[in-house]
């Protein structure tokens, strides 16, 4: 039992592991590639909601921690974040269609679920940007060390400039010798240059990527020692046993769990009759895998955090109540 929280805790860790390469090279790219920096614009552009909302249908928890990364460095909104988590479902889908459940029963819930997190996501998406358009998504300003970089290097370009003159004015000899010495300072720049983009776009993004990665296996082992000594059965016992109209409370607390347990939980106990449609709706929408983990993780403050998990807390409630009530109507 306890091998098998390390081998699943490493096999999540290993499947994330090339989303988050991926996602810091991208943003390496963003910052420093001018062209690439203005494309990275349409992730704050008008469907960047929307889009947000269809990109967290895809079931892996890997486009929420990437949402909060890219929403750390400012690349996104605060509303496209909120779209990207609302929507996402990690692998409730998949649960869902290996579960016993008839085929139709099975078509009909996966596409009211999409119905819901797309329609939800987008609209607290679009309402979100409205209210805090004070956001701005650019990319961090230039440091005071890069500044002064810059500064000293047009400082010694300008110098150098004036050097060049004055050498002309030199004998044969001393003008080729200095000649030769720009020509190996020029190599010895290139070389640099060359190092710099390795370190920049490969050394940074795979030391990022393997801290993120260490600090995410960490947690799923924790996590899965503490699943193990309640036992996963008195989850689901748990969850059978709330009173329908106390289902979407429960549910949604258990989908702020940032594992894929608390997706797979709440699918199998709808699967087989245990919630309403509604509160399994309800625990989904606040289901945003380890992207909670990333957001209070870095400096996006715990306060701002905090708000962010509180709202996703009260939709998920809301769309739970909201779902048993239609489905009592139907």
């Amino acid at each position: 039992m306890w091998w098998e929280v390390i081998t699943d805790a490493l096999l999540d860790t290993v499947k994330l592991f090339p989303f988050l390469f991926l996602l810091y090279i991208l943003i390496e790219l963003m910052e420093h590639n001018t062209r690439i920096g203005k494309a990275g614009g349409r992730l704050s552009g008008r469907a960047a909601p929307l889009i947000g909302a269809a990109t967290g249908l895809v079931p892996m928890c890997g486009f929420s921690v990437m949402a909060a990364k890219l929403y750390e460095r400012r690349h996104l909104t605060l509303g496209t974040l909120l779209a990207v988590f609302i929507a996402t479902s990690d692998e409730a889908f998949f649960v869902l269609l290996l579960s016993p459940m008839g085929w139709l029963e099975k078509l009909y819930s996966v596409l009211a679920l999409c119905g819901v997190k797309i329609a939800l996501g987008a609209a607290a998406g679009y309402l979100a940007d409205l209210l805090f358009r004070s956001r701005k998504t650019l990319a961090p300003l230039q440091t005071v060390e890069e500044h002064a970089h810059e500064h000293a290097c047009a400082n010694d370009h300008m110098h150098g400039g004036e050097h060049k003159a004055q050498t002309a004015k030199h004998s044969g000899e001393e003008h080729v010798h200095a000649h030769e010495h720009a020509g190996e300072l020029s190599v010895c720049e290139h070389k640099k240059g060359r190092e710099s983009v390795l370190s920049l776009y490969f050394v940074s993004p795979l030391l990022h990527a393997l801290k993120i990665a260490a600090f995410i296996l960490l947690f799923n082992l924790a996590f899965g020692f503490l699943v193990v000594g309640i036992e996963k059965e008195r989850v689901t016992d748990f969850l059978q046993g709330a009173g329908y109209w106390y289902q979407p409370l429960v549910c949604s607390i258990v989908g702020l769990i940032p594992n894929c347990v608390s997706s797979v939980a709440l699918a199998e106990v709808y699967a087989v009759g245990g919630i309403a449609f509604g509160s399994f709706a309800g625990g989904l929408v606040t289901n945003a895998g380890l992207g909670y983990l990333v957001l209070f993780r870095k400096a996006v403050g715990v306060k701002k955090a905090l708000c962010i998990v509180l709202f996703m807390l009260l939709l998920g409630i809301a769309a739970g109540y909201a779902g048993n009530a239609i489905g009592l109507l139907l």
